[in-house]
């Protein structure tokens, strides 16, 4: 197989890593994108009031700044510049005080108390060799390079997150942290392997902090296109591919999820793959919400002021509640609420003197409730006479994520469940590949998943690239 030429579909942060990848290997890129502008997750835009910069999916990412993808491309020569709070994540408790993740771990072990100890000593060798770690679980499943590491790792991701949090940590703020940073797993956090998310996230708190691009996060997706650009390759907008008969190329890369590859290239691939494919299960959407404010939001525990993330939840047993509902279709009235404040940090997202804040939690797939009441009551919880400072809110549905983003199945934000069935080989044992030759997979529904990192693009174009050469 040989080609000279390739089609990339879909331009999040996976399409676009995966065309730069092709891009550099000396292939003619183009890149076709359904919507207006670039991004995919990355999007930032005026929801609210005019002069307030919200992001539409995705706000803050530490994913990004350790990606091993992202570390050799040149995006800030072309406009990124990372704004990382004081403290990447608050977690604030009812008695008026916050526990924190502090960027430098020796100052988290004396924040925790009695649990630091614990804490340094599980997460310590890890930190030490993050940049290893990451370059192991973040690539296809195959012989790791640092096999120790991995499997020191591999000892404390594959328990639940609960059993993990109760067993390393006495007192209830460490266990409470421990379950905030596990529950973007999407998961309840009585799975196995949950505590993976936990341990990933927090490592990531120490490593690179928990940053945003100023401006939003659509200039992260602005900078890897110029870059794409710069490297001779072609962007275009506003077009929805609805069949390969379109596409005059013979290597097609896809950043989308097996229910929109089915629908474009479905009667192109055999029986059983097709068959494998519907079978994919998505996972909960998110109710996600912005806001404009007339103030910073009034936290109770000044911590909480120096956080650009948060999160809103209490004890590890509420958060474990809240977190089992959605997989069996039911919500909390006490939700597990992830906000981010990047105006707090990074003065171009508001007017003068004015805010905006983003949240969401976690919903049954396509759900309808509306969680604005339950959302905003958590920030009040924490926040008393937060609801007097907003000028106004958007409320985005998994339905209004879905439209905004047909990846977005029901208003999962991360491709598709990732339990251990589906978190090693997604969709199906041949990840990238598919049957057809020259058509592979490359979004958030491949090895590794969800969050803001582009490696799923990058390996399925590395794995173009080798079926290409044939080494």
């Amino acid at each position: 197989m040989s080609a000279k030429s390739a089609y990339v579909i879909g331009a999040g942060p996976n399409g676009l890593t995966a065309a730069i990848t092709l891009a550099k290997a000396g292939i003619a890129v183009t890149l076709l994108e359904a919507e207006a502008t670039i991004g995919g997750g990355l999007r930032t835009a005026e929801l609210t009031l005019p002069g307030f910069l919200h992001d539409v999916c995705s706000a803050v990412h530490p994913m990004a700044a350790a990606s091993p993808a992202f570390r050799n491309f040149p995006l800030e020569e072309h406009g990124l510049k990372w704004i990382g709070p004081p403290v990447p994540v608050a977690h604030p408790m009812d008695d008026g005080t916050a526990v924190v993740l502090e960027e430098s771990l020796e100052e988290t072990v004396r924040r925790l108390g009695k649990d630091g100890p614990r804490y340094r000593q599980t997460m310590g060798p890890l930190v030490a060799r993050w940049q290893d770690l990451f370059e192991d679980i973040l690539s296809p499943v195959e012989i790791p390079k640092h096999p120790l590491l991995l499997g020191r790792f591999g000892a404390l991701a594959g328990f639940p997150a609960t059993w993990v949090a109760r067993s390393l940590f006495s007192t209830e703020p460490a266990r409470a942290l421990f379950a905030g940073l596990a529950a973007h797993s999407i998961l309840p956090l009585e799975n196995l392997a949950s505590a993976a998310f936990g341990w990933v996230l927090g490592l990531t708190g120490h490593a690179v902090g928990w940053p945003s691009p100023r401006g939003g996060s659509q200039q992260l997706a602005n900078a890897l296109g110029s870059y794409f650009e710069s490297l001779g390759g072609r962007i275009v907008t506003d077009t929805r591919v609805s069949s390969l008969n379109e596409l005059d190329a013979n290597l097609v890369l896809f950043d989308v999820t097996p229910r929109q590859l089915l629908k474009i290239a479905g009667e192109q691939l055999p029986d059983g793959y097709r068959r494998k494919l519907e079978k994919y299960r998505y996972g909960p959407g998110v109710f996600k919400m912005d806001w404009a404010l007339d103030q910073p939001i009034p936290w109770t525990a000044a911590d909480c002021a120096r956080a650009g993330t948060l999160h809103l939840g209490g004890t590890l047993e509420e958060i474990a509640s809240s977190e089992r509902g959605p997989l069996r279709g039911e919500t909390s009235e006490r939700p597990f609420v992830l906000l981010a404040q990047p105006s707090l940090f990074d003065a171009t997202r508001a007017p003068a003197g004015k805010h905006t804040a983003w949240a969401y939690c976690h919903v049954p797939n396509g759900s309808k409730v509306d969680m604005t009441e339950p959302i905003e009551a958590q920030v009040e919880r924490y926040a008393p006479g937060f609801r007097k400072t907003i000028l106004a809110r958007s409320v985005l549905t998994p339905a209004d994520l879905e439209n905004r983003n047909a990846n977005l199945v029901g208003g999962d934000i991360v491709g598709g469940t990732q339990d251990l069935q589906q978190m090693f080989f997604r969709p199906t044992a041949s990840m990238y590949r598919t049957p057809k030759k020259g058509l592979y997979l490359c979004s958030a529904s491949t090895p590794p998943g969800g969050a803001v990192h582009g490696m799923c693009g990058y390996n399925a174009a590395r794995a173009a690239v080798k079926d290409i050469s044939g080494s």
